[in-house]
């Protein structure tokens, strides 16, 4: 789910400025560390913390906003 959700974000050039500006990734760490749980976490908390795209990420996604926070709570346990 992160990873679609991280597609998602990119997806538009604005909220992609925004996910690097507001979360400190980098597209280096990005690519390089794409599989990592602290990484993937870190875009979903991006969501979560900004709930209009919360409900259009979910939308798109096909999942309810509360999957993307179950998810998010996976990757921080």
């Amino acid at each position: 789910m992160a990873l679609a959700a991280l597609g998602w974000v990119l997806s538009d050039d604005d909220r992609a400025a925004r996910l690097l500006a507001l979360t400190g990734l980098t597209p280096d760490i990005l690519r390089d560390r794409l599989s990592d749980r602290g990484v993937l976490a870190a875009v979903l908390e991006f969501l979560i913390n900004h709930e209009p795209d919360l409900i259009e990420a979910a939308d798109t996604l096909q999942v309810k906003p509360q999957d993307i926070v179950a998810a998010h709570e996976s990757l921080t346990r």
